[in-house]
């Protein structure tokens, strides 16, 4: 019934934002096209200076950042001149293609109040077709979103199409995609249409085929298995798959289906090819060091902001 079950594993992303990441994993690289996550949060002390748990203009190739918030907000700027606050329920949706830099920052030390910072980031790989595409980005306001509510059971779509839900999310390859929230005792079904399919319990407890799991669990299911999913406990989830796209290299915060092209990024990087947001342009985090940092590791703290 299972493929795998892949136990978050610590990160941190700046000076004091610790993260739990999912994907990528040593023995599952990708659930359909989603290639990274990451759950940050709930932040439950604001540091004495908040600027310390900002994230540092980064660039990226080769696929879509796609953030979404459960509390707090984050202001993100990037190459584009882009500079968009993004709160709960909304969805960020930026597109790499053939090279962006952008940065998150966390700028209002109420929004950090009360422990409600929190925050999921996932990586949408592109088609290699859409590889080098122009870069760009979109928000999405809660209203562009369907909900759907039954015995129990509510859930956000916030890209592509499952249960018969479908939104304006401008996706590149088939892909789904939803935030859920359970009552204990509440049941429910993965859906069909996508042959890739993944369960991120980020609060809560879960039955599945007499098996328990927990927060912090990702359960990754066998293709044209159609499990029962019982909440013991209420639950936030979030579920996501999609078709494969075939091979892809990660390297850092480059993601491409040629290794060479991996190389081109670091180098584009490195002369300072690939430009930085407008509109936060006076420091960013520099290429790491290849032999310290393989495939898939968080970049190095960023310097402290002067």
């Amino acid at each position: 019934m299972l493929d795998l079950v892949i136990e978050a594993r610590s990160a941190s992303i700046s000076q004091q934002l610790e993260v739990r990441r999912i994907l990528p994993f040593r023995q599952r690289r990708m659930v359909g096209p989603f290639i990274f996550m990451d759950h940050a949060g709930p932040v439950k002390e604001a540091p004495q200076n908040v600027h310390s748990l900002d994230v540092l203009p980064h660039p990226h190739i080769g696929l879509s950042t796609v953030s979404y918030l459960f509390g707090g907000q984050v202001t993100h700027r990037d190459s584009l001149g882009v500079e968009q606050v993004i709160r709960p329920g909304e969805v960020n949706w930026m597109t790499a293609g053939r090279g962006i830099a952008h940065s998150e920052r966390f700028e209002d030390p109420a929004a950090l109040a009360g422990g409600t910072l929190e925050m999921i980031q996932t990586w949408v790989a592109l088609p290699e077709q859409h590889e080098e595409d122009a870069p760009s980005f979109d928000n999405y306001q809660p209203g562009q979103l369907p909900v759907f509510t039954e015995k129990g059971v509510w859930m956000r779509l916030i890209a592509g199409d499952a249960y018969g839900l479908r939104n304006d999310v401008r996706t590149h390859s088939p892909l789904f995609y939803l935030h859920v929230l359970l009552e204990a005792g509440a049941r429910f079904g993965l859906p069909r249409e996508h042959s890739e399919r993944a369960i991120y319990v980020a609060k809560g407890e879960l039955e599945c085929g007499g098996q328990f799991y927990r927060e912090g669990q990702m359960l990754v299911f066998t293709r044209g298995v159609d499990p029962t999913i019982t909440a013991r406990t209420p639950a936030t989830l979030l579920l996501l798959g999609g078709e494969p796209l075939g091979e892809r290299f990660i390297w850092w915060n480059f993601v491409s289906s040629r290794r060479e092209r991996i190389d081109q990024a670091k180098a584009d990087w490195k002369e300072g090819r690939i430009i930085l947001p407008p509109n936060d342009n006076e420091v960013f985090i520099p290429l790491p060091d290849d032999k310290s940092k393989p495939a898939g590791m968080p970049p190095p703290p960023p310097e402290p902001l002067s």
